[in-house]
C-alpha cells in the first residue's frame, strides 16, 4: 500500500470510528428521549393550583432516594403535565420570574436563560408533558411529549431552574413536599 492509500485508509478508520461514536451518542440520546420514567424511583407527586384553578401535575423521578439538602449533586427527571394550554413565552419568563424571586442568578444570567428557554420550550396544550432532567454539574435536557426539545448545557442554570420547585424558599413549600415525599415531621 503506497503513502496515499494508507493515509485514505487512516481518514477512512477515522471516519467509521467518528460515525460509531456518533452512532452511539445518538442511540444514547434516543434512548433518553424515549425513557420511561416509571422506570426511575417516583420520589413524589403534587398539583399546582392558582386561585384554584389546576395549572399543572408534577412527578419527581430519580433513580435512588433523593436527599434534599443535595438536590444539585444528584439525576433526577421533573415532569410538569399541563391541565392548561400555555405559550412557550409564558412558560420561560414564568420561569425566569420565580429564578428572580429566589435570587438565583443575576441580570445577565436572566437574560441568557431566558433567550435559550425560548428557543427550546413550545406552546403546550392541556394534556402535554415536559419532562426536564437534571444533569449534575452539566446542565439540563428538555422532552415534550417524550421528544426531545433541547438541552442547556449550564449547571447554574438548571440548579436555578429546578429550585423553582425543589429549593426550600420556593412559593410552592407544599408541592415541594409532595414531590419529595416529605412529610411535615420529616422537612428538611
Amino acid at each position: 500500500m503506497n503513502r496515499k492509500e494508507e493515509s485514505f485508509s487512516n481518514h477512512a478508520k477515522k471516519f467509521a470510528l467518528g460515525l460509531t461514536a456518533t452512532t452511539v451518542v445518538m442511540a444514547g440520546l434516543m434512548k433518553a428521549a424515549q425513557a420511561n420514567v416509571e422506570e426511575l424511583q417516583l420520589q413524589g407527586a403534587g398539583t399546582l393550583r392558582w386561585l384554584g384553578l389546576k395549572i399543572y401535575e408534577a412527578r419527581l423521578f430519580a433513580p435512588n432516594r433523593l436527599n434534599p439538602t443535595q438536590i444539585a449533586q444528584q439525576p433526577f427527571a421533573l415532569e410538569l403535565t399541563y391541565a392548561r394550554d400555555f405559550t412557550g413565552v409564558s412558560i420561560a419568563d414564568r420561569s425566569v420570574d420565580e429564578i428572580k424571586k429566589l435570587g438565583l442568578g443575576n441580570s445577565s444570567q436572566h437574560q441568557t436563560w431566558r433567550a435559550q428557554m425560548l428557543a427550546i420550550f413550545p406552546d403546550v396544550r392541556a394534556g402535554d408533558r415536559i419532562r426536564g432532567i437534571h444533569r449534575p454539574g452539566a446542565g439540563a435536557q428538555f422532552f415534550h411529549n417524550d421528544k426531545p426539545i433541547g438541552s442547556i448545557n449550564d449547571a447554574e442554570f438548571a440548579q436555578a431552574f429546578f429550585a423553582i420547585w425543589l429549593d426550600p424558599r420556593t412559593a410552592e413549600p407544599s408541592l415541594r413536599r409532595d414531590l419529595l415525599g416529605l412529610t411535615t415531621s420529616a422537612r428538611p
